[in-house]
């Protein structure tokens, strides 16, 4: 069996797949696809892959996507070919929990300011500071991600709203709606966080009527994918000051054009879709593959975390 990944796993984590699977040719190639007409399975992040790829990968049964997203991959052509995908999704909960933490934290604490303060030498006491607990924050996408949020917030007294396409119960969620519902359920919130996936379902699924129904003193955070919600929309929102912030990690075109207006909002953080960074990374998305992998090899063809290309997710 032939195995090409398009990326560099660390030297010794290289070494040990190797010698965990010893009947197995792994060739490990940044950004070389040059072996992709012999691989059986392909591990990638899926980003750099084209239909003239998959037209290519004659022996392509799978593809390891070392990602959660898939929707920059071409989706038609692997249906197409019957090629199974898998994903990491789970991985990125203990990190991107964290980070929406951080951040919301330092929001409600008044860290930016003391921080600045320090910068300037300025001892000041003044602060608008709150507290999460007795707050309710709504979590679009409350799948793992979104579960290790809602668990992370209901240690801090959050009520937590999770919010899906079905409705259907989640984990860590004192209450569920569904999308129909989002808008009526807007104003009770406090935090609004989305870890959705970009499907057609998600695009644009926040307009400008859903920031208007939001209180004033609301904080929105992206840290799923960039095309939630429509920039310009986003823009006008944050610039009239209909809600007090957004903290986001992730946009429609990255890197952001450093001559995008975001920039130029003080109510706007700008996180540079590093939410998910954490030295465990591949560690995890091993932990996940290796183990399918074992299970490849003994026939059983069907790993964790499919993916349905044709959904998207």
């Amino acid at each position: 069996m032939e195995i090409l990944f398009t990326f560099l796993p660390s030297e010794e984590m290289r070494q040990d797949i190797i010698e965990d699977f010893p009947d197995v040719n792994f060739h490990f190639a940044y950004k070389d696809k040059s072996r992709l007409p012999e691989a059986d399975v392909l591990v990638t992040y899926g980003e750099d892959l084209d239909e003239e790829d998959i037209a290519a990968a004659r022996q392509l049964k799978w593809i390891m996507v070392a990602s959660a997203g898939v929707e920059k991959m071409p989706h038609k052509a692997i249906a197409q070919r019957g090629i199974t995908v898998s994903n990491v999704r789970g991985i990125h909960k203990t990190p991107m929990g964290e980070s929406v933490l951080g951040h919301l934290l330092a929001l409600k604490r008044s860290l930016p300011e003391i921080y600045e303060n320090q910068r300037k030498r300025t001892w000041e006491r003044k602060f608008r500071s709150t507290e999460l607990f007795g707050s309710t924050a709504l979590i679009l996408g409350p799948g793992a991600i979104g579960a290790e949020i809602g668990r992370l917030l209901q240690a801090f007294g959050v009520m937590t709203i999770g919010c899906n396409r079905s409705g259907n119960q989640a984990e860590h969620m004192n209450e569920m709606i569904s999308f129909d519902e989002l808008l009526s359920k807007l104003p009770e919130a406090d935090v609004i966080i989305s870890v959705l996936p970009s499907t057609p379902e998600t695009r644009n699924l926040l307009g400008a009527e859903h920031f208007k129904a939001m209180k004033e003193d609301a904080i929105f955070m992206n840290f799923g994918r960039g095309d939630l919600v429509d920039e310009e929309v986003l823009f006008e929102a944050m610039k009239n000051e209909s809600i007090a912030h957004a903290v986001l990690d992730v946009f429609e075109q990255e890197p952001l054009p450093d001559d995008h207006p975001f920039w130029t909002l003080e109510n706007v953080i700008i996180s540079p879709h590093v939410s998910s960074k954490s030295g465990k990374y591949l560690e995890r998305a091993m932990e996940i593959f290796l183990p399918n992998l074992r299970q490849w090899l003994e026939g059983k063809k069907e790993p964790t975390n499919l993916v349905n290309m044709e959904k998207g997710y």
